[in-house]
């Protein structure tokens, strides 16, 4: 699901969203077991300090999801959110997700980006497994797709799909490296994208939209306009992500030679 929030307004962005997921329930003859929102759906992403990061920030428990757990049980679809996310004394740039008859989990970002050092830890949960429907996903978010090491993780520890909330302002580059983290991997990837512009602390950013949906051997399946709301629904095979040969005489994970990988 691609949209533009608002900076600040968390009640409104989560409206919003509802409003949106609702006439998706109502409209469409497809069901759907998984929506992927982009990074910080609900804050908006500039921050003009720690105070407005504060303002904006939920627990990964606060009762402010709690209407979007309730469309997830109704519904039976599976939900993943970012957001910023408040513990303790520390904000993390966090996903939430809900899945129907479970505990919320969440994944915090591992790979922060720029002025996110200034309001942000970085992520201190690894990158946890999740699986809904016989389907096992893990998140990243954002700049976590610069990082080969991060989706190449969660495949060996079987993730079939990837969902990838984000806030992209490098036009193209995430549509390179999510095609050949899927194609690497053997994995399907979801990148949910935003569109928009956003000023604050004197700068001004806009968003790239084209949020994409890949199968396991990186082709398209579908993608969004580069400024404008979508929600597309398509299925995938996460069963073929298990087949990691390539072609008759390779195995992209069993001819892995850790032993000459000198990187820490």
């Amino acid at each position: 699901m691609q949209f533009d929030p608002r900076p600040g307004r968390t009640l409104e962005n989560r409206t919003a969203i509802l409003e949106a997921l609702e006439h998706f329930q109502q409209s469409s003859d497809t069901p759907a077991h998984l929506i992927v929102l982009p990074e910080l759906a609900f804050s908006g992403y500039l921050f003009e300090d720690r105070e407005a990061v504060e303002a904006a920030s939920h627990t990964y428990d606060d009762s402010f999801f709690e209407p979007l757990h309730r469309w997830c049980e109704r519904t039976g679809t599976a939900l993943v959110a970012g957001f910023a996310e408040r513990s303790g004394g520390c904000f993390y740039n966090s996903a939430l997700i809900l899945i129907p008859g479970q505990m919320p989990g969440v994944y915090r970002k591992n790979h922060l980006y720029d002025r996110e050092k200034l309001f942000f830890e970085p992520g201190d949960l690894g990158y946890p497994l999740f699986e809904y429907r016989g389907v096992r996903f893990g998140v990243l978010i954002c700049f976590d797709h610069m990082f080969p090491e991060a989706a190449r993780t969660l495949a060996l520890s079987g993730a079939q799909l990837i969902c990838h909330p984000s806030n992209l302002v490098l036009p193209g580059y995430a549509q390179i490296t999510t095609t050949a983290r899927s194609l690497e991997n053997r994995v399907c990837w979801i990148l949910a994208n935003r569109w928009g512009s956003e000023e604050a602390a004197g700068l001004r950013l806009t968003y790239s939209g084209a949020s994409r949906i890949l199968s396991f051997d990186g082709k398209m399946l579908d993608e969004a306009p580069a400024a404008a709301d979508a929600l597309s629904v398509v299925e995938i095979n996460p069963e073929a992500c298990g087949d990691k040969r390539l072609g008759e005489g390779n195995d992209l994970f069993g001819d892995r030679r850790p032993s000459t990988y000198y990187c820490s």
